[in-house]
């Protein structure tokens, strides 16, 4: 079976986008075609990049690097559930993507991004720039949820039958794409 990490994208204190990547995750977990693992940055607590060596080198002198290694490498596709921070993205999920180069290669990434207005999009198509540079592939269906903390209720994130639609046609198309994908890891 294929493995699905959902990578959350902020870390502070009081964040709702944690509320948005459970959601993700139990509704990936539903559609019964990923083996699903939520990977939360502030849990994982990566510091800034430490190590001595460029990522390319995979010459890792850090146990929290060799960890994040392991589980990114082991993975077929991901979704980064993406906050927008002044027409940007979040520092952590750059940082955490930048710890390593070869684990993220050829492997599809969807985006549920979610803020004000926006919902995301500015933040999504900035680090689509940064994704496609280690080669992964960002799927053009995405989940952007505007206002989306009108839909967090006592720390739950409420959607309806048109943002699960939306979300289902997002995780078909990371199967499709992670299937196809695979030949391109795996070629010496």
């Amino acid at each position: 079976m294929n493995r699905l990490k959902i990578i959350t994208s902020t870390t502070r204190e009081g964040r709702s986008g944690i509320a948005v990547a459970n959601w993700i995750t139990a509704l990936a977990k539903s559609a019964g075609e990923f083996e699903v693992e939520l990977l939360d940055l502030k849990e994982i607590a990566l510091p800034f990049i430490d190590e001595p060596n460029h990522p390319r080198l995979k010459k890792y002198t850090h146990e929290h690097t060799k960890q994040w290694s392991a589980i990114i490498d082991s993975a077929d596709a991901f979704i980064i559930v993406l906050a927008e921070y002044n027409y940007g993205y979040p520092a952590p999920i750059k940082n955490a993507i930048d710890y390593l180069f070869q684990e993220w290669q050829y492997k599809p990434v969807g985006f549920v991004s979610y803020g004000g207005v926006s919902a995301g999009l500015r933040s999504t198509q900035m680090l689509k720039q940064v994704v496609t540079t280690l080669n992964m592939m960002p799927i053009q269906e995405q989940v952007n949820l505007p206002f989306f903390s009108k839909n967090i209720v006592d720390g739950v994130f409420q959607s309806d039958e048109k943002i699960d639609n939306t979300a289902k046609v997002l995780l078909k198309e990371l199967f499709r794409w992670s299937e196809s994908m695979k030949a391109m890891r795996f070629k010496n």
